[in-house]
């Protein structure tokens, strides 16, 4: 495992329900990711299809592994780069469920992939429309470190973080399709999860218009202190180079040694209490 890596933030707009010109744009960035010796390429929640989707998702979704992600596996191969991007999965044991993934490919083939545990289904959002809920946090020890998956909404879930962190994350990235409505939020709350889990934070946002809702970009790299590492323009497509140094996490666990103090007794109590909600 490395200790430094070159991380680069994918802020992309996907062009809804064209799938060829998305893993297009994933191929163009990653080779020019290439030029800028990058390990570890981030794209945006759902990019493959786009976000805004209704009952086309059906059709747009694909088994993991499938033809979309055994193109981004080749484009992987070809640059030496690990990719991590969204789309709709399709079941491969269930007939018409379908997820909303993450999926890590590297150099040498598929990796892992993490199904969203909180699906949005209010203002805007109907995720549980269309998509069942995951159940595992998801973390991988890769060549260039230890990574954890999580996407979007998952961010105003604690104990998603936590999870992935215990599993031995030391970079968790966080895909993400969010409108400019709640960028408040995401740039609050992203930051507390990286400090409260003393984890290095990657959070890759949609950019532009899909359906006459604007998504705010912001995509950004937080320390395991919570601070701000390096960030991308708002609203509009760009693509950041940023470092991470996973030495920083022996220091700040001793400064902030939250895993250390951690009672895990309280879980059972969390189960007990919002049962009662």
């Amino acid at each position: 495992m490395k200790d430094k890596i070159k991380l680069a933030l994918c802020q992309i707009s996907s062009k809804r329900e064209d799938k060829t010109a998305n893993l297009q744009k994933i191929e163009d960035l990653t080779v020019k990711a290439k030029e800028q010796d990058v390990d570890l390429a981030v794209f945006p929640e759902m990019c493959l299809t786009g976000y805004v989707l209704h009952d086309e998702v059906y059709g747009l979704a694909e088994p993991i592994p499938g033809p979309a992600t055994q193109r981004v596996e080749a484009i992987a191969k070809s640059t030496g780069i690990h990719i991590i991007f969204g789309m709709p999965e399709l079941s491969e044991k269930t007939q018409a469920t379908l997820y909303n993934t993450a999926v890590l490919v590297g150099p040498k083939g598929f990796i892992g992939k993490y199904r969203k545990m909180y699906l949005p289904t209010h203002s805007v959002f109907e995720e549980k429309r269309y998509f069942r809920s995951g159940y595992e946090a998801a973390a991988f020890q890769t060549e260039i470190g230890n990574l954890g998956l999580t996407i979007c909404y998952d961010v105003f879930f604690p104990e998603v973080f936590r999870l992935t962190r215990l599993k031995g994350a030391q970079l968790i990235v966080c895909i993400s399709a969010s409108p400019a409505v709640r960028r408040s939020y995401f740039e609050l709350l992203t930051a507390a999860r990286a400090l409260e889990n003393t984890a290095y934070l990657a959070y890759v946002n949609l950019a532009g218009v899909q359906d006459g809702l604007q998504f705010w970009g912001g995509s950004r790299l937080i320390s395991p202190t919570g601070d701000l590492l390096a960030k991308a323009k708002y609203d509009e497509e760009d693509f950041v180079i940023a470092e991470v140094d996973f030495s920083d996490l022996r220091t700040a666990e001793s400064f902030v040694p939250t895993l250390r103090d951690l009672r895990p007794e309280l879980f059972d109590k969390l189960k007990q209490y919002s049962e009662q909600i």
